[in-house]
C-alpha cells in the first residue's frame, strides 16, 4: 500500500482543503470513504445507492481479488474535520499489460459542487500516478467488468439501473474537463419498452437457421446450481467474446469465480442464456431484475429490513437490466447474434417485464450499437469516460 503524505489546497470559499490517505486498515478512515455519497445525495430522488458493504469490500486488500494482480489506493478531501469529497486511483497491471499502455485509473469520485475540492482530489491521484511511472490518468473506470464506466453526461433525469452505472451531477464532467481531461469513448444505454419490443419474424428465422447450420444450442437454466455448473464456462466466454474491447482485460481465475459468485447471489437463474456449441459457452446473456427503488429505500443496508424490500422488489418490479450480452467473434457474422437478440425479446417478453434498461454499450462496439438500433433499442442516457495525459 502507498500511503503519500496529505496535500493542501485552498478552496474556493476560502478553507483549506486538505487532502488525506485513507489506510484501509482503520475502520473509521473506511467507514468514512464509504459514507460520503449517502450525505451528497441525501433526498435526492434519483441517486441508486449502492450497498455499503459492496463499496467497503472494494477497499479489503484481504478479500477483493483485484488486489492479487493489481493496486490502488483512496483520498479523502477534507474542510477542517469534514469530509468534502474521496477519489480512488487505480492501477491494473493485467489492463496496461494487455494493451501496452501506462495508465491509472480512477473510480467513486465524489465530492461537493466545488472546483477547488475536484482540483486537489485529482491532483493527489496525477500525482500517485505519476509516483508509479504512469503517463495517463482515465476514468471513471473501475475494478471489475459489473463496476459502472464514465461520468453521466446525458439522461440526468432518468435513474440509473441499480448499481450498474453512475449517477453524478453535471459539476463532475465540467470540473474534469475545466482540468484537461478529454473525451476518450462513450457508453450509452438503450431503452426498450415490452410491449413495443417484437423483433421481425425473419430474425427468428435466422436465428434458428444458425442453431441448425452452426450446431449452437440455447441453455437456460431453472435454479443456481443448474448455473453454477457453467460459471467458469461463462467466465471463459466473457474473456474471449470482448477481447477487443477498450475496456477489455482478461480476467484472473479468482476475478471469474467472484464475478460469477457475484452475479449467483442476486441473479434470478432464469433470466441468464448460454448460446453454447456442444458443452462450451460461446455466448451469453445476462439479465437482472432491476431492484433501484429497493435499494433506495434500503439506504444502503441489507439489514434490518433492506433485505426485506430486495425480496419484495425481485417479485414486482416491471424493469429488466441487461448488463452482459456477448458472442464469440467467430459466431458474429453466422447468425449468432441474431440467436442472441431472439432470446432476449424472449427474456423480456416471457418474463412479462414492460421496461428495459441494456446497459452502457460502448460506441465503439459499432455491431451491437446497430443491432440495438435495429430491434427498436432508444439511446437515453450517456456516461462519458474521460482522460489526461500526465
Amino acid at each position: 500500500m502507498t500511503i503519500s503524505p496529505p496535500r493542501v489546497q485552498s478552496s474556493s470559499e476560502g478553507t483549506r482543503v486538505t487532502i488525506e490517505p485513507v489506510d484501509t486498515r482503520r475502520r473509521e478512515q473506511v467507514r468514512a470513504f464509504v459514507d460520503f455519497p449517502y450525505r451528497r445525495y441525501a433526498g435526492h430522488p434519483l441517486w441508486v445507492p449502492p450497498l455499503r458493504m459492496d463499496v467497503a469490500l472494494q477497499l479489503n486488500r484481504e478479500k477483493y481479488p483485484y488486489y492479487r494482480h493489481s493496486d490502488a489506493d483512496f483520498f479523502l478531501a477534507r474542510r477542517e474535520r469534514t469530509v468534502v469529497g474521496r477519489i480512488a486511483v487505480l492501477e491494473n497491471r493485467r489492463y496496461n499489460h494487455t494493451h501496452a499502455v501506462r495508465t491509472a485509473q480512477f473510480y467513486l469520485f465524489e465530492c461537493e459542487d466545488d472546483f477547488a475540492t475536484a482540483e486537489a482530489l485529482f491532483g493527489q491521484a496525477a500525482a500517485w500516478a505519476r509516483g508509479r511511472g504512469l503517463d495517463t490518468l482515465v476514468g471513471p473506470k473501475g475494478f471489475a467488468p459489473l463496476d459502472g464506466y464514465g461520468f453521466l453526461v446525458d439522461g440526468y433525469e432518468f435513474r440509473p439501473a441499480m448499481t450498474m452505472m453512475n449517477y453524478n451531477p453535471p459539476s463532475y464532467p465540467a470540473f474534469v474537463e475545466r482540468l484537461g481531461f478529454t473525451k476518450v469513448v462513450d457508453f450509452v444505454s438503450c431503452y426498450l419498452g415490452g410491449d413495443q419490443f417484437h423483433l421481425p419474424e425473419r430474425v427468428h428465422r435466422i436465428a434458428e437457421r444458425a442453431a441448425e447450420r452452426s450446431g449452437l444450442r440455447v441453455v437456460r437454466f431453472h435454479s443456481k446450481k443448474e448455473l453454477r455448473a457453467w460459471a467458469d464456462r461463462i467466465g471463459q466466454a466473457y474473456n474471449q467474446a470482448f477481447v477487443n474491447n477498450w475496456e477489455y482485460y482478461p480476467l484472473s481465475e479468482d476475478e471469474i469465480r467472484f464475478v460469477t459468485d457475484s452475479l449467483l447471489s442476486v441473479a434470478d437463474p432464469r433470466l441468464i442464456k448460454i448460446i453454447a456449441r456442444g458443452d462450451e459457452a460461446v455466448g451469453f446473456l445476462f439479465a437482472f431484475r432491476d431492484v433501484s427503488a429497493a435499494l433506495r429505500r434500503c439506504g444502503g443496508r441489507l439489514f434490518p429490513l433492506g433485505i426485506v424490500h430486495l425480496l419484495l422488489d425481485m417479485r414486482r418490479t416491471e424493469w429488466v437490466a441487461i448488463n452482459g450480452a456477448g458472442i464469440l467473434p467467430e459466431f458474429q457474422g453466422r447468425g449468432g447474434n441474431a440467436l442472441l437478440y431472439s432470446e432476449l425479446e424472449k427474456t423480456i417478453r416471457e418474463a412479462g417485464f414492460r421496461h428495459a434498461d441494456l446497459t452502457q454499450v460502448a460506441e465503439s462496439a459499432v455491431q451491437m450499437r446497430r443491432d440495438l438500433e435495429t430491434v427498436g433499442g432508444v439511446a437515453y442516457k450517456n456516461h462519458r469516460v474521460y482522460a489526461r495525459s500526465l
